[in-house]
């Protein structure tokens, strides 16, 4: 019974950390942006902005993952043999990229608080896909444990990769197109 209970509540603190990770980065999209606006609304913004991921980091993200991880080792302490599986060395080698960007994002909050951080907007926007992959991995890696078909999965990574860079890559261009109409339309 205490395998399903650590099962259940590891899921839960897998959405929670993803959410969190998702919309922190996303905050960082919008305070680099501010920079770009007037005063005093720059100040207002980036002032709101840093509150926002404080409080996203420390009361929603972070607890996320200390779940996540506290019921990861709930499991393995209710099936300790399944630390013999390769699958699960692979799956915990990503969970580790993810702790590290977790911890990088954490870094970024304090740089840009700081004023330090030179990332653009387009720069957070190709960051924040990166958990999305880790996403993927991982959880084909937990379904398929073993017989996970690498070749298509990794097709499937590659793919999802472009198909993320060239979504960002129009996206600029939108955003590009109407700022200079926008502009040309006020001259």
């Amino acid at each position: 019974m205490a395998y399903y209970w650590f099962k259940a509540f590891h899921l839960i603190g897998i959405v929670v950390w993803f959410a969190g990770l998702f919309y922190l980065v996303r905050l960082f999209v919008y305070h680099a942006e501010a920079s770009e606006k007037k005063e005093p609304d720059q100040s207002i913004l980036k002032a709101q902005y840093e509150i926002m991921e404080k409080r996203l980091y420390n009361i929603i993200t972070t607890p996320g993952m200390i779940v996540t991880v506290a019921m990861a080792v709930g499991l393995v302490s209710t099936e300790p043999d399944i630390l013999k599986s390769g699958w699960l060395h692979i799956k915990l080698a990503f969970v580790a990229l993810l702790l590290g960007y977790h911890f990088y994002c954490g870094r970024i909050m304090r740089q840009l608080e700081k004023g330090e951080c030179q990332w653009t907007g387009q720069q957070f926007r190709a960051l924040n896909e990166a958990p999305t992959v880790l996403l993927v991995i991982i959880v084909l890696l937990a379904i398929f444990k073993n017989n996970l078909p690498l070749d298509l999965t990794t097709w499937l990574i590659v793919a999802l990769v472009i198909a993320m860079a060239a979504s960002i890559q129009l996206y600029a261009k939108k955003r590009r197109l109407a700022q200079e109409k926008l502009s040309s339309s006020t001259d």
